[in-house]
């Protein structure tokens, strides 16, 4: 199985892109705003990606909105998930924000060559450093109805959609990226808060990002690691099918389970379907080499792979009546929140 997603260096494929491109543990690529520079380059990126794999990939990205958007120049700024509850005259109002930032989001990320962004944040916005307004509210039922919303728009482009990070990052202040976080609330309270998105949305995601958080009263594991987490909860109990996918195995708070091959093997084991092993190049190589790969348990290609009813035409997107009203609704916000 390709079981391995990877980052590539910069605007174009070098010999060593390539090389790794051409292992057979690869599925999936990753890209970053050091990735692009201008539409025409990143969907010239995305067609070299896919000639120099040995096998079908998928193409993802990070780009929710806000503060998370990798691909700035000539792309919508798509707003903070927080804003459309934040400014917003009544909750019809905010889920028709929702839905239009949903679509013109996958809509631009498909039309210039990728398949999906990491979306959206299913997160309970409470003390977290790094979540804050990347999380749709603080009330678990705004989330649900909002993220709905989203996740429509999402699917009407095309795009399938991906929760993150389960069961919840915002009720610990440490992140990930750079810490290793620690929740010692109980199952109960996490239950009856953070894990509310998850449970209600579970049916509607193809793809779910587990966190790298300890809650050390539920499992001793980060829940990217945890097979009470993954197996027990996330599958089990909430009955997801789809398609999970590991949290960056470089990140601080997967250091904790040992060294990049044991975090892979751990991760796979715990029942992720595809591992993420980005920024760390000799990382990556020692993953595809020697970590072994069993057989597929979930075809991600079919669930992650883009499918567009009508796909944006890049070039005549000013054009599209879809596109326009989102460009409205971006200036709305805008000028409420006084930007």
């Amino acid at each position: 199985m390709s079981a391995i997603m990877l980052d590539v260096a910069g605007l174009s494929l070098d010999a060593e892109d390539k090389n790794l491109l051409d292992h057979p543990s690869v599925g999936g690529v990753i890209l970053f705003s050091r990735n692009y520079h201008d539409p025409e380059q990143l969907q010239h990126l995305c067609a070299s990606i896919r000639q120099a794999a040995r096998q079908p990939v998928v193409i993802a990205i990070d780009h929710e909105g806000g503060r998370v958007q990798r691909c700035r120049e000539q792309f919508s700024a798509i707003p903070a998930m927080a804003d459309f509850a934040r400014y917003a005259q009544n909750d019809q109002q905010a889920s028709t924000w929702a839905e239009e930032m949903g679509w013109l989001m996958a809509a631009e990320v498909i039309a210039n060559g990728m398949d999906f962004s990491f979306a959206p944040v299913l997160d309970v916005n409470g003390i977290s450093s790094v979540i804050g307004d990347r999380a749709f509210s603080s009330e678990p039922a705004v989330i649900e109805h909002l993220a709905a919303a989203f996740i429509q728009g999402m699917h009407s482009a095309g795009m399938a959609a991906t929760g993150k990070h389960f069961p919840g990052h915002g009720s610990v202040h440490a992140d990930s990226h750079f810490e290793i976080p620690v929740d010692e609330r109980s199952l109960d309270t996490i239950d009856a808060l953070d894990l509310l998105p998850f449970k209600a949305l579970a049916s509607s995601l193809q793809g779910m990002m587990p966190a790298h958080v300890i809650y050390p009263q539920v499992c001793p594991h980060p829940a990217g690691f945890s097979r009470h987490w993954i197996e027990t909860v996330l599958r089990q109990q909430l009955g997801f099918e789809g398609v999970i996918f590991s949290d960056d195995l470089a990140m601080q708070g997967a250091t904790v389970v040992g060294d990049m091959i044991t975090r892979a093997e751990m991760a796979l084991d715990a029942g992720c379907d595809m591992v993420l092993v980005c920024n760390d190049r000799a990382g990556a190589v020692e993953v595809i080499d020697k970590v072994k790969i069993g057989p597929p348990q979930r075809d991600y290609l079919s669930m992650m792979r883009a499918q567009p009813k009508h796909r944006l035409d890049w070039q005549a997107r000013t054009q599209d009546s879809r596109w326009a009203k989102a460009q409205q609704t971006i200036a709305q916000i805008r000028t409420l929140a006084g930007r």
